[in-house]
């Protein structure tokens, strides 16, 4: 196999790829939780620490694929009965904010996780370190910043012809 086809596959499909394994991991645990209750009469009790660390992996990448596609919450209705000048500054102004935001929750993410790693703390059913979870917190912030610009410079490239990811 091609390790470009790979690469454009992984590219287009990163997020769905890790908020699907996510969703399964969490259908998995629950399922097996309820079946271990009501079926043997004992419960397992990491499944439900499972899904819970699995659960903003999901939200997280569902968020990537939002900005990656252009899902996210904006009201192009009332931007696109603008005129084109307005819709710029609106789409731009917006985006910029957005780009801030994923910069300040990238950086105080950071920090947050040297926390967590300075001062561990162990998950009482799985006995990890939360700070191996907890890194969804940089990995997705991140990823929206990447899919951010990435829609820009996708945008230059193809002549900017309308609003950037429109």
């Amino acid at each position: 196999m091609n390790i470009k086809k790979v690469l454009n596959f992984l590219e287009s499909k990163f997020e769905e790829i890790f908020a699907c394994v996510a969703l399964v991991i969490i259908s998995l645990c629950v399922i097996s939780q309820v079946i271990s209750r009501y079926v043997f009469n004992f419960g397992i009790t990491w499944t439900e620490e499972l899904a819970g660390f699995a659960m903003p992996w999901a939200i997280y990448m569902g968020a990537a694929l939002g900005v990656r596609e252009r899902f996210h919450i904006r009201i192009l209705v009332g931007v696109r009965s603008l005129p084109m000048f307005a819709q710029y500054i609106i789409i731009f102004l917006g985006d910029l904010i957005w780009l801030a935001f994923n910069i300040f929750m990238i950086k105080y993410g950071i920090d947050y996780l040297e926390l967590l790693w300075e001062r561990p703390t162990i998950s009482p059913s799985m006995s990890i370190s939360r700070f191996w979870p907890e890194t969804i917190i940089v990995i997705a912030y991140a990823l929206m910043l990447f899919r951010l610009v990435q829609i820009y410079v996708k945008w230059f490239r193809d002549g900017r012809k309308g609003l950037p990811g429109c």
